[in-house]
């Protein structure tokens, strides 16, 4: 009996990686009928200020990369999805979003120049 436990709990605690969560990587199309389809998603910009008085997506709230790690509680606990300039900065804070438990945690995949080049709807300058 104790040796069965001990054999259930090992598969348990072998399998149980499989179902953790990961981060989804989501390419332009797929965002914006996220983004359409879900509006309680929180649109995370990684970026510096600078990039993102350049040019932005509507709606998207400014958390640059340097200043995460303390402004974290700012990002609600529901699903976010997160871009920069091409999608390396993004993918670093998925990770580390979803290794804080973050539910479901989406990446733009080639960041705001994979959405801008589909011809895809941005905010740019001060005003927007």
């Amino acid at each position: 009996m104790f040796r069965k436990f001990w054999l259930a709990l090992m598969l348990v605690l072998l399998l149980a990686p499989a179902a953790v969560a990961a981060v989804e990587n989501v390419n332009a199309e797929q965002a914006r009928r996220l983004l359409q389809q879900r509006p309680e998603v929180f649109l995370l910009d990684v970026r510096t200020p600078g990039e993102y008085l350049q040019v932005r997506l509507a709606g998207a709230r400014l958390i640059p990369i340097d200043q995460l790690q303390r402004r974290v509680t700012e990002i609600p606990k529901g699903p976010v999805l997160i871009y920069c300039a091409v999608g390396s900065r993004s993918s670093a804070v998925a990770d580390y979003l979803l290794r804080l438990g973050y539910p479901e945690v989406f990446n733009l995949y080639g960041g705001i120049w994979a959405w801008q080049l589909r011809g895809m709807p941005v905010l740019k300058g001060p005003g927007g």
